[in-house]
């Protein structure tokens, strides 16, 4: 198993509230399970062999040998060099180089070997591209459909600026699962996503739903934050209501890890009471689906998410206190 892949230790915690200048220890329900390397291997050589990206990877996810193990993982497309300066993302910064005609290809190539039922696929932001990359996403998209027919696609992509003609062309290709990240509350915009806007964000979502509702299709909406940023918890449920007034169905909710010492710290470690909380509070408000815990990720059980919420029935936004 290559020993560079970036997995999170975990140590015995003394306290969960940081001091200034200081990093918290982690607590012990942040412990993550190595799993089998006979199958992150063969992941592995998979993804560099087609000379492919993973978010595993890239964003140093604390689930990756739970989820390689299991011959799982998310595709990230658009190269992996970003044009955001986010204050918590371990994805590389800078001046991206061009797109790999072969990659939507390559990424359909890497669902079948795996023989993936769910494929979950992100993208750096690309605001260099005119389109922001929307044409390359829909390009990937109906590779994965062609060469894996009966495969559910979820797709986690970026703001587009807003510009509603690219994110209709990634609607165009019709995914099955449409995810944007809120990433955090209001308040904590300016500080954890400096290059976006909490307004934009939800008016991607709600363009997605309506145009799912217009066309009769089964498209699910998703949306995900992270905690431990300096977020109250009522802070989050106020999020939980803009997601459900714009018609989002998934949420997940996970605690923020600072990837490395030039990232946000961790000003708390959320306890899994809080987050059991946040995912009653989810059902009440009608969300079909709420996956709310210390290591969950956007992309995290993603078929079991999208299985569950196609079997939830539909409910209006209702108001709770």
């Amino acid at each position: 198993m290559n020993r560079e892949l970036p997995v999170i230790n975990v140590v015995s915690p003394s306290q969960t509230f940081r001091r200034r200048g200081e990093r918290l220890p982690k607590p012990e329900w942040l412990k993550i399970r190595l799993g089998d390397p006979t199958m992150q291997n063969q992941v592995l050589q998979l993804i560099q062999g087609l000379n492919l990206h993973t978010v595993c990877q890239e964003a140093r996810c604390p689930n990756i040998f739970e989820c390689w193990s299991d011959g799982t993982a998310t595709f990230m497309i658009c190269g992996d060099t970003c044009t955001r300066h986010c204050g918590f993302c371990a994805v590389n910064k800078g001046k991206p180089g061009a797109l790999d005609p072969d990659e939507p290809r390559h990424v359909a190539e890497a669902v079948r070997h795996l023989g993936l039922a769910h494929a979950v696929i992100t993208s750096v932001n690309r605001d260099d591209l005119p389109d922001g990359g929307a044409a390359h996403w829909a390009e990937t998209i109906r590779w994965v459909r062609r060469l894996n027919p009966k495969c559910k696609i979820e797709v986690l992509i970026p703001d587009f600026n807003g510009d509603e003609a690219a994110l209709n062309i990634v609607l165009d290709a019709q995914p099955d699962v449409l995810n944007h990240n809120m990433e955090t509350i209001a308040r904590l915009y300016r500080r954890v996503r400096p290059d976006a806007n909490y307004q934009q964000s939800l008016t991607l979502l709600r363009r997605a739903a309506e145009r799912r509702d217009r066309e009769g299709r089964g498209m699910l909406t998703k949306s995900g934050i992270m905690v431990g940023l300096g977020e109250t918890f009522d802070e989050v449920v106020e999020l939980m209501h803009h997601l459900r007034a714009v018609s989002c169905d998934i949420m997940t909710i996970g605690q923020y890890l600072q990837p490395h010492a030039r990232r946000l710290p961790v000003e708390r470690y959320v306890t899994p009471e809080e987050f059991a909380r946040w995912r009653e509070i989810g059902r009440q408000l009608g969300f079909r689906h709420v996956e709310s815990g210390p290591l969950v990720r956007s992309s995290y059980h993603a078929r079991r998410q999208a299985e569950d919420s196609h079997h939830a029935p539909a409910t209006t936004h209702e108001v709770i206190g």
